[in-house]
């Protein structure tokens, strides 16, 4: 099951579960925990587990190699017979992943999180996908209990950013895609110098309270992935790339809705409501919207619903 496939199951289950009526005896309801209270209990669980695993960084090291996911190991560190944790193993060619991860912060819901990443390639090219791009990619997703739940091993069905969880959004743009592919007789793909690490995410950028099956609630997820292409996005195919649509700059175009029609900007093909399609409006035809501003108020005519009159006759 893929990320997308994941998400739609979460979804048929909060449509089945909200489906029950309230005055159906078996229907019990279940508040969501607080997000603040989670947040620590989330970050106490990954530190701790970040403190007594350990990674075979001693394997990839050679520069100019592309390991790939199944080469990352991640290992608990061993117990004496009272299930105290000894040293780690062979410190050469161990490293704790506390010691090797970087820590970042989000504030999601109101809520400050903390995430970390562990890179073992940033990846070779000069681009980093943005949280709205389409992306190809290979992964696959685990619990602390390194109990594994999904996989994707076909980077030619791309993902859309924007329909993923929280951390990825978060995660992937820290990376870069590879800087070169070749293209087989038999058309299978080779990248080289691609991506690749693993992200530790708290429940709250991932499923929180409403997981797909196969996870528990409130589950902190490891998902290690190889990034190898990316491309931009423009949903609404209005001319305005997506991740120029989050015009308060928090990461999130839902929210972003100007001509307050209940649809999104990116979305909506006419952001500002003003009857001329936002394609429309890019007068100097140069393929960008954004810097046609008619009357000069420092708002693009796609954004203003009262700029002159003269973009009319473009429709």
């Amino acid at each position: 099951m893929n990320l997308k496939n994941c998400l739609i199951v979460a979804l048929v289950f909060v449509i089945t579960f909200t489906a029950c009526k309230p005055d159906d005896p078996t229907f019990i309801p279940v508040p969501d925990r607080d997000r603040t209270e989670q947040q620590v209990v989330d970050r106490d669980s990954l530190i701790g587990y970040m403190e007594t695993h350990y990674y075979n960084s001693g394997e990839l090291s050679t520069p100019g190699v592309d390991y790939t996911i199944d080469d990352i190991v991640i290992t608990e560190l061993p117990q004496d017979d009272n299930g105290n944790y000894l040293d780690l193993p062979n410190p050469d060619e161990n490293t704790l992943l506390i010691d090797a991860v970087q820590t970042y912060t989000r504030t999601y819901f109101d809520v400050e999180y903390e995430y970390y990443v562990l890179t073992i390639n940033e990846g070779g090219s000069d681009y980093n996908p943005n949280f709205t791009d389409l992306v190809e990619i290979v992964y696959s997703g685990n619990t602390l209990d390194e109990e594994v739940f999904d996989s994707a091993i076909n980077p030619n069905s791309p993902f859309d950013m924007v329909n993923l969880i929280e951390g990825w959004r978060q995660v992937i743009p820290k990376f870069k895609t590879s800087a070169s592919f070749t293209i087989n007789p038999d058309g299978t793909v080779e990248y080289s110098d691609y991506g690749i690490g693993v992200m530790f995410l708290p429940s709250g950028l991932a499923y929180f309270s409403n997981p797909p099956f196969g996870i528990d609630v409130y589950s902190n997820l490891i998902f290690k992935f190889e990034l190898y292409r990316a491309q931009e996005n423009d949903h609404d195919q209005d001319g305005i790339p997506s991740q120029f649509e989050d015009l308060n700059g928090n990461m999130n175009i839902d929210d972003d809705d100007t001509d307050e029609d209940v649809i999104p900007n990116y979305f909506d093909a006419d952001d500002d409501g003003d009857g001329v399609l936002t394609i429309y409006e890019d007068l100097d035809e140069d393929g960008d919207p954004r810097n046609d501003d008619s009357d000069g108020d420092g708002i693009p005519n796609y954004l203003d619903e009262d700029s002159t009159e003269s973009n009319q006759d473009n429709s």
